[in-house]
């Protein structure tokens, strides 16, 4: 049995099919050398993201998550409840720490979840992959399943804003966080210079104004290389599908370039602990690494 087990909650953009499945596929190997066991918690639903805050009622949004929440008290008592996506992760913690905090809001909430047969009772505690990575395995532990070194590689750690703020990593500064830095030297590669580390990539903002997400996103891919950076490493499913996946645009718009590969840190971490590019998901992206590529292939 593995050593650490969580409440796995996958979300949305994780699942078969969808544009963070990559991710999912990445962690695998990563936790089982690791000895991270995630068990998914059954029945989940859609944490509700942006659009909880655009369209619901706090109390909808609230009773969208405490549901989780409930669902891993009961079905997975004990266990912490650990989600790989930001945005996942800030409105599950938001829920559980306003519903700590004000009794009538708990009790509309559980007033609500009575028609699902639950009950919230506020002992599970809400974390991110990386929050697990950090505190519960910490990087001398990450460092030891590593059997193929990323050496040569030159990586800009993207950080991003939702996994930075309001709540961030404990002991990280909110302007510069240094974990993926931490987690790029454990794999043998080399952090470069950042300062667009914890700038936002536009978030929805680039299917509702994509001209300012755009801008954002040229930024951090133009700092990147003006760093010497060979690809970008990011722990959002959000930023590594808009940071990759407008190049393109941005190239046809301003008669730019851009083609920097932009990875989970699972993937980097899964392909030093001997996986090949399947393991790491790296089919599921659409600019390539010739060098992660060749890493990932070397027995």
């Amino acid at each position: 049995m593995a050593k650490k087990q969580y409440a796995f909650y996958p979300g949305c953009s994780s699942q078969k099919g969808a544009s963070g499945s990559n991710f999912a596929t990445s962690i695998q190997l990563m936790n089982e050398k690791l000895d991270i066991q995630l068990n998914e918690i059954p029945d989940w639903n859609c944490c509700g993201a942006s659009i909880g805050y655009g369209e619901g009622s706090e109390l909808q949004r609230l009773v969208l998550n405490a549901r989780n929440l409930a669902l891993a008290e009961t079905n997975l008592p004990g266990q912490d409840m650990v989600s790989g996506c930001p945005a996942c992760w800030l409105a599950t913690r938001e829920a559980a720490e306003r519903l700590h905090k004000h009794d009538n809001l708990m009790t509309d909430t559980n007033e609500a979840l009575k028609e699902a047969g639950l009950n919230f009772k506020g002992t599970v505690k809400a974390r991110h992959m990386v929050e697990v990575l950090v505190e519960d395995i910490g990087f001398a532990g990450m460092k030891a399943p590593v059997v193929k070194s990323l050496d040569g590689l030159k990586i800009a750690g993207y950080v991003g804003c939702q996994t930075n703020r309001p709540f961030g990593i404990a002991g990280e500064s909110f302007e510069n966080p240094m974990y993926l830095d931490k987690m790029i030297e454990t794999v043998g590669a080399e952090p470069v210079a950042f300062d667009q580390k914890v700038t936002c990539c536009g978030g929805a903002l680039a299917f509702s104004e994509p001209e300012k997400s755009q801008k954002q996103i040229k930024d951090i891919v133009e700092a990147a290389y003006d760093n010497g950076a060979e690809l970008i490493v990011t722990p959002c499913q959000l930023c590594q599908a808009n940071v990759e996946i407008y190049q393109s645009e941005i190239n046809k718009k301003k008669g730019t370039s851009l083609n920097m590969p932009v990875m989970y840190y699972s993937q980097l971490l899964s392909i030093a602990y001997g996986g090949g590019a399947k393991e790491a998901g790296l089919d599921g992206n659409i600019i390539q690494s010739a060098k992660l590529l060749e890493i990932a292939g070397k027995s």
